[in-house]
């Protein structure tokens, strides 16, 4: 059952990604939901099914995107990983903590993948900061704590019970 709700979430999220968040973007900066997702599910499931799943959605939204090969896959399955770790080792997990890490995370995959592209100065790499990479990251964490807020009050998972 776990697998089936694993490969829905992997295969589903390329289309929700590209159709339905182009209508709920801000300013034309969209909410990286593959970051997301695989850190809820190392968050809620574990490291070992956070990796899985966040190289999954990595490999599959780089298969429809362009942008770097490996950075989506090696952030996404690294978010999953770090998300189980933390939250197998932190007494106590919080909405606020989730979006502060989330925030982040994304804040570091954003500068990378500003620092990967080619044939730019540093002027140009300083307004992809500004106007993208951190307005993306603070979406992504904003998103990451609601949506962990909500899966919090649904299930009681006893390794994140703050109780």
């Amino acid at each position: 059952m776990k697998f089936l709700f694993y490969l829905l979430l992997v295969l589903l999220l390329v289309p929700l990604q590209t159709t339905l968040l182009p209508h709920l973007s801000m300013w034309n900066i969209k909410p990286d939901l593959g970051l997301v997702a695989a850190a809820l599910v190392g968050l809620f499931a574990g490291e070992l099914e956070g990796l899985l799943v966040g190289l999954s959605i990595g490999w599959i939204l780089n298969l429809f995107s362009a942008g770097e090969l490996w950075l989506s896959l090696l952030t996404n399955g690294g978010v999953g990983i770090l998300a189980g770790f933390l939250g197998r080792q932190l007494s106590q997990v919080t909405s606020l903590s989730m979006g502060a890490g989330l925030l982040l995370v994304s804040l570091a995959s954003g500068l990378l993948a500003a620092m990967s592209f080619q044939n730019l100065d540093m002027t140009q790499i300083w307004w992809m900061i500004q106007s993208i990479v951190l307005p993306q990251a603070c979406f992504d964490g904003a998103v990451g704590a609601g949506l962990f807020w909500v899966l919090s009050q649904w299930f009681h998972v006893t390794r994140l019970r703050t109780d």
